[in-house]
Formats: structure tokens, sequence, C-alpha cells
């Protein structure tokens, strides 16, 4: 079996799953159970001053069937004092020495407090921290989390008081609440983070009910903005993890958080550059035993494609990431319809008739029967029709002949300033 063993910036742990800092690592009675089931990790839900929280807490958003397709959160960080927090950390570590237990810290952004927390908590034997720089609901109103994250002179400054104090590794986690996450991540390293996580969750209201008009979730039928996670944040998630990882800026390791909920989204995240997945959604939609297929799905797929390692596959597809303006605008690909497993369901045919480029004709054999069929002269390769059909291996989206050579936009606006400079100079 492949090595799973992960060293992330310092911080060692048996597999790259961690659980990430939320209502799942509340306690040690709750770590510790993860821990028994088969984790990884986990990074302790936010120590600072204790607040009250409020109930409701929680919102999902269900989608065409699926439950918890996204989920919403508006409970701030922990709120049982601070000892017993340290004593369970200190307890759970004695328990279970070869895993990671890192802790995640939000105050004020003034050097005394943070100075002040560092050595208070990692006196209980936490092996790093993480820097909660992203909570866009209710401890960013108070001028922490992410109001703290959206401003990169903070980063840096919060990420320096940090390290000034910190004896073990320090993880910035930056929030997706912002332009351009690269200035921030670029902030964190400047400020000595030996290691960025992202995304922290993302600004959102997750639903009004429609026969009370109260918001979802609601407290005494009030409603305020939480951050958004689960399954629907993946692909914002991936983009931003992929920004920073091709970032020549950026050289520290990244920890991939954002609703990573399988096997196979935890290798996407770490192909596009993440060193270890945090999950929280989806342990809790389904516990802490999703962890039994999420070790043995990413130990089949290493050893089915012969890795002997887990962290052979970190950042392998970020070479393939770039900006449109590189990409090679005479790469053509079209669609084909395998008659033989398609069912005439003819969404195909609609999705492109009414909203792509009316290219799938609907035909008749010499039977009478009805037949779909891609005019590929006309065909842009959009690949609408085989995301909308719901039959697998009904339509293959295939290269076409190859009629002219690469040539991206850059390529072709300096292949015209050329031909115009030559034209002048003639």
């Amino acid at each position: 079996m492949a090595d799973l063993r992960i060293n992330f910036a310092g911080i060692k742990s048996p597999n790259p799953y961690w659980l990430a800092s939320a209502p799942p690592t509340n306690t040690g009675y709750q770590v510790q159970r993860a821990f028994e089931a088969g984790w990884g990790g986990a990074v302790w839900k936010t120590l600072g001053d204790p607040v009250l929280n409020v109930t409701s807490r929680f919102g999902a958003h269900h989608f065409n069937g699926q439950r918890v397709a996204g989920f919403n959160n508006i409970e701030l960080i922990s709120d049982r004092p601070i000892e017993e927090n340290l004593k369970e950390i200190y307890e759970t570590k004695k328990r279970f020495p070869d895993r990671a237990i890192i802790a995640s810290i939000m105050v004020e952004p003034k050097q005394a407090k943070w100075h002040e927390i560092v050595k208070r908590v990692q006196a209980v034997g936490v092996d790093g921290f993480e820097l909660n720089l992203g909570c866009p609901h209710g401890m960013s109103e108070r001028g922490m989390g992410s109001a703290v994250g959206q401003q990169p002179d903070l980063v840096e400054k919060s990420t320096m008081w940090a390290k000034e104090a910190a004896e073990v590794p320090v993880i910035t986690k930056l929030t997706p609440n912002i332009t351009d996450i690269t200035a921030t991540a670029r902030a964190a390293e400047q400020g000595g983070a030996d290691a960025i996580s992202m995304i922290n969750t993302i600004n959102s209201l997750v639903g009004v009910d429609l026969d009370t008009w109260n918001t979802i979730p609601n407290v005494n039928g009030k409603g305020a903005h939480g951050g958004y996670c689960g399954p629907a944040v993946k692909p914002i998630a991936l983009n931003m993890i992929g920004e920073s990882a091709r970032n020549p800026h950026i050289t520290i390791p990244i920890s991939g958080i954002g609703g990573v909920s399988t096997w196979q989204d935890t290798v996407e995240f770490m192909l596009m550059g993440a060193g270890g997945v945090q999950i929280c959604t989806a342990a809790m939609h389904h516990g802490f035993r999703i962890i039994e297929d999420l070790v043995d799905g990413l130990n089949n797929y290493l050893d089915d494609k012969g890795i002997v390692s887990v962290s052979d596959i970190v950042g392998r597809s970020v070479e393939k990431y770039t900006d449109w303006s590189n990409l090679d605008l005479n790469h053509k690909i079209v669609a084909r319809i395998n008659t033989d497993v398609c069912i005439n369901c003819n969404k195909c045919h609609i999705a492109c008739e009414d909203t792509s480029h009316q290219c799938i004709d609907m035909l008749k054999d010499k039977h009478g029967i009805e037949y779909l069929e891609v005019r590929e002269e006309d065909c842009v390769g959009c690949n609408l029709c085989s995301i909308v059909c719901p039959v697998d291996g009904a339509i293959d989206m295939v290269e076409a002949e190859r009629l002219e050579t690469p040539m991206s936009w850059n390529e072709r606006q300096t292949a015209i300033q050329m031909l115009e400079q030559n034209i002048v100079n003639s």
C-alpha cells in the first residue's frame, strides 16, 4: 500500500486527512473519537476569549434531492472556557502522540494579544497553530477574523506577531471573501508563516423560509450572514489553491479546505498544490467513519497509479493551470453521439438548440427511427451536451483533426505586433 504519511510544514500525521476547525473539533471527546476512527489530525475549534453563541446556528442548501449540497454556519469560536480546552488538548495529545493537533486561535490584531495566546496554548503541547483570519461572521464585526484577513498588512502583522512567540509551525488561514487571495497569501508568507490554509467559509445567506419569511437559520425571527461551506464551494477553493500554488512568490505549503468530501476530492486538491486537506461538512453530514472510505479510496488510487507516496502527487497539475491568454486558440474538440448508448431523451438537443450553438440534428434512419447527430463542422466543443446527458458514454468529446499549428492569444498578439512592425520598417 502507498505511504499516506505527510510532513506538512514540519507537522507530521499518518495520513493527509485533518478535521477542520469547526463544530466537530469542539471538545476532546470529539477529537479523540475522530482519532480512534483513523483521522490523521485535527485543527481544534478556534480558541480566544470565549463567546456567547446563539440558536439556531446552522442552515443547509439542499439541491435536486441532494441533502447538504452547501452548508451555512453562524456559530462563532469556542464558547467553552479556554482552560477546559487546553486541558483536553493536553490529554488528547498524550493519548494520541502520533496524530497532529493544531490549535486554531483568534484574537484582536495586537502584538501583545497574539503573544499571550500563543504562549498559553503552546504550553500544552500542540503541534502547530492555525491563525483564524477568515471567519466572515460575528467575529469579523468585532475586528477579528475576515476583518483582519481582508487586509494584507494586518495579515502580515498578525502572522509576524504569532511567529514571534511560537515555537511550533504557524499556518495562516485565509478568507475567500477577497478579490485576490494571492495578495493575502503573499502577506502571510512575508509575515513568516510556515504554511497557509484555504479557504475559510464564504459570506452567505443560505435561504429564506417561504411561509414565515424568516431567514435560514433565524434567531427569534432575526437572521445574519454566515459562513458557507460544503461540496458547493469546492470549485472556488480549488481555484484559489491553484492560483496560490502557481504564484512564484508563494512558496510555502498549502492546506486545502473547502468541500472535500471524497477521496477523489482529496486527489484533486493535492494535485492542485495542497499538501494535505481539512474536512468539516462531510464529517458533520456523515460522521467520523467516512475516514475509512477516504483512506481506502486514496490508497487504492495511488496503488493503481503505481505511486509510492501521497506526497508525490502534490502540485502535479499546477503547471497545467494557467491564464486564458495562454490557451491554444487552434485546438478543437467536437461532440460525437454514440447512438447505441443514447436513450433519445433529447436533453442534448434541447440544450444545444436553446442555449448553445444549434449543431445537433434530429434525423431518421431508413426505418423511420429518430436519432441524434452532431454537425461537427459547426460544433465548438463547448461540452454542454455531454454535461447535460444523463447516460455515461452516450456522448464523447473527441479531438478534431488539427488544421493549424498551436497558437495562444498572447502568441497571436505578438505575431500581429511583429507583422505591423515589419510593415512599418518596410
